[in-house]
């Protein structure tokens, strides 16, 4: 894999882990109940992403 590509797959691990933050505080702040396990259900599995990414990118 060339380094822009490694660059950009970085950039995207990145912004999941992001976006897997903001979606997570805003579940355990502004919701309760079974919405609020699906929605950290989802970020946990954006975190996965991002990470597999993360580590995609350093190899």
């Amino acid at each position: 894999m060339d380094a822009m590509t490694k660059m950009w797959v970085s950039l995207f691990g990145i912004g999941m882990m992001a976006i897997a933050a903001l979606l997570i505080t805003f579940a355990r702040m502004k919701t309760k109940g079974v919405v609020k396990f699906v929605l950290s259900l989802i970020a946990f599995i954006i975190l996965i992403i991002g990470f597999i990414c993360g580590l995609i990118s350093i190899i």
